[in-house]
């Protein structure tokens, strides 16, 4: 994937860190303009409960559903300087999901990320939640 015209980011990955990006995220990203903050997202249907499916369907779905929260106040992923992301009961192996939605959605402009292991989420089926900081030029 690369940059969007409107992408300012900047990201860096610090020589004296790890090499982040293969885990899906980056060390620290910085970029002007007016922070837009987007709420947990997870695998819901129109009237906000969660949909059945495995944990790599409901990271897909989620995803979805964070993009459509961006484009609701013109943003994309291209805008997203921070993720935190809550996986129910995690292991290394829902980590291949992960990082195979965030590469899809992020390409090598891949956002800060905190990823939290939780025993459950608001809702009984929901597996996993992403929520986004932004930012909107201006």
């Amino acid at each position: 994937m690369t940059p969007k015209d409107d992408d300012a980011r900047t990201i860096t990955n610090p020589p004296a860190l790890h090499d982040p990006t293969p885990f899906g995220y980056s060390h620290a990203v910085s970029a002007p303009g007016e922070l837009v903050f987007i709420a947990g997202q997870y695998a819901s249907d129109a009237t906000g409960s969660p949909v059945p499916g495995d944990f790599a369907a409901q990271v897909d779905v989620a995803f979805d559903r964070l993009r459509s929260a961006l484009a609701g106040v013109g943003l994309g992923f291209e805008h997203v300087v921070r993720l935190g992301t809550f996986v129910v009961d995690h292991d290394v192996t829902k980590l291949e999901a992960l990082g195979k939605a965030l590469h899809t959605h992020f390409g090598d402009r891949l956002p800060a990320q905190t990823l939290s292991g939780v025993a459950s989420l608001a809702l009984p089926g929901m597996l996993f939640e992403v929520d986004a900081v932004a930012v909107r030029r201006v």
